[in-house]
């Protein structure tokens, strides 16, 4: 086969011809002035590496000055670049040449015991290449020119040769330099925190302190018993009578003569306890869920009592101040000393409204109307128990009766018939009560309920109390117009049920608040 033409007449772009048999000179690399190395076992000196002043070694098994191959101590030619000849190949004592460009040999590659190169320009070992096509064995192989035969310029290898014996393999394009971090896939940004609603405002604070800092005057009395109250006290008789005798006859029939007369005795001292601050306290917690208030309750409510009791000549101390928590606009006089408003009253409704209901309750305790009624309810519980027994032994009598016949029922409904007709008889004037307490009560509690407004009006919250009232009539309008958008019709109190409601209607309550709204116009 013949040599290529001469380099300087091609054209640009040089085109490698087919490496000739062995022991004849090989051509010249592209662009070089010097001949080609020979194939193995040659004896003419191969050309330098591009770039290079200084001759390439020649190919393993040549006589020329280039190196042995690994397990040889004659140094291998430097590196393109390099002033300084570069450590043998893999296998040898000395350490693996640096790149082009760097001074300080670089760790070995993996697995090798020589350092290898770092990256160009670093100064740091670089992490292992991944997957680095081995790089060419040199004995025995025929060279591979890159891009030989397709005319395309030679392309090296970026890394220095591995072991022996492995044919190099010269990817095409570029080759990477580290590990491509692993792919992050893109998380969404957490949405932005919705913004708490801003806290409700407080209800507007537009009461007259007119007695703020003051001397208050004390009234005589801070606590009565008017008409209403004496009322309650006398219709709660006949319950206290039947009282008496269920309580004498369990104590003296169980415990004997001595022992009933004192379990008497002290049922009956029993009732001082309603004025008994830490026995009020209790039966407000556990009977009527009272509690009492939180620091910013107390501060929003304190203020406003003062100057109710301060209008009423009463000292704000006499009574407790207490809390229910309810959705209601409600308030309570318990005992003889518990004044309780709910978290709605206390929290929804102006300072001004407010007042007006506390003024309300405080009416009831200056009145009388908690203490008698307590007093009343506590003397009377022995009878209600004694008749609630009684009405369940008639049910359960009643029901048993009809299972075996209807005779039988008929003659269970005589004998309760005949029970109640021989109680008229013989003791009138203690069953005719009781029959009529409850309407009696009811009336009385009415009445007090008036003479509680009444009490408001006189220390100036007519008006305020008017605006409660007509909030307890829209409420109740509310509810009877979604009644009827549901198709539903709420069923009215008879005659009998409206006796025995213990407030009046809100209507008749404003009527009796009207002389003292015109008096305020």
């Amino acid at each position: 086969m013949s040599y290529p033409p001469d380099p300087a007449a091609q054209e640009p772009g040089p085109v490698y011809p087919d490496p000739p048999h062995p022991g004849t000179p090989a051509p010249p690399y592209p662009g070089s002035a010097v001949p080609a190395p020979p194939y193995p076992g040659s004896a003419v000196p191969a050309p330098p590496y591009p770039g290079s002043a200084v001759p390439a070694p020649p190919y393993p098994g040549s006589a020329a000055s280039a190196p042995p191959y690994p397990g040889s101590a004659v140094p291998a030619p430097p590196y393109p670049g390099s002033a300084a000849p570069p450590p043998p190949y893999p296998g040898s004592a000395a350490s693996a040449p640096p790149y082009p460009g760097s001074a300080v040999p670089a760790p070995p590659y993996p697995g090798s015991a020589v350092p290898a190169p770092p990256y160009p320009g670093s100064a740091a070992p670089p992490p292992p290449y991944p997957e680095t096509p081995a790089p060419p064995s040199y004995p025995g192989g025929a060279p591979q020119y890159p891009g030989a035969g397709a005319g395309a310029a030679p392309s090296y290898p970026a890394a220095p040769p591995a072991h022996p014996g492995v044919t190099p393999t010269y990817p095409s394009g570029p080759q990477p330099t580290a590990t491509a971090p692993p792919y992050v896939p893109p998380q969404t940004p957490p949405a932005a925190p919705t913004p708490a609603a801003p806290p409700e405002a407080p209800a507007p604070d537009d009461l007259d302190y007119r007695h703020a800092g003051s001397r208050i005057h004390v009234a005589a009395h801070q606590r009565g018993a008017d008409a209403t109250a004496i009322g309650q006290l006398a219709v709660q008789v006949p319950g206290f009578l039947v009282s008496l005798a269920v309580v004498a006859s369990f104590a003296v029939g169980i415990l004997g003569t001595a022992m009933g007369w004192l379990v008497i005795l002290a049922w009956l001292a029993s009732g001082a306890l309603v004025f008994h601050r830490p026995t009020e306290l209790a039966f407000a917690r556990h009977v009527m869920k009272l509690r009492a208030p939180l620091a910013e309750e107390r501060a929003r409510l304190e203020p406003v009592w003062r100057e109710v009791t301060a209008r009423a000549g009463i000292e704000a101390h006499t009574y407790e101040l207490m809390v229910e928590n309810s959705t209601d606009l409600n308030a309570v006089a318990a005992a003889g000393h518990v004044v309780g408003v709910t978290t709605y009253a206390l929290n929804e409704i102006p300072s001004s409204n407010l007042a007006a209901v506390l003024a309300h309750e405080l009416g009831h305790h200056t009145g009388g109307h908690a203490w008698t009624g307590l007093l009343g309810y506590w003397y009377s519980l022995p009878g209600r128990i004694a008749w609630a027994f009684m009405r369940g032994i008639a049910r359960i009598a009643i029901r048993v009766a009809s299972v075996f016949s209807l005779a039988a029922t008929g003659m269970v409904y005589l004998f309760i018939g005949m029970f109640v007709i021989g109680g008229f008889v013989a003791a009138w004037y203690i069953t005719v009560p009781l029959v009529a307490a409850p309407y009696l009560l009811a009336y009385v509690g009415r009445q007090g309920e008036l003479r509680a407004d009444r009490q408001a009006a006189d220390l100036g919250f007519a008006p305020h109390l008017a605006q409660v009232l007509h909030h307890f009539q829209a409420q109740e309008d509310a509810v009877k117009a979604q009644a009827a958008a549901q198709g539903r019709q709420l069923k009215e109190p008879g005659g009998l049920a409206k006796l025995l409601t213990t407030h009046p209607d809100n209507y008749t309550r404003l009527q009796a608040l009207e002389p003292y709204l015109q008096l305020g116009r």
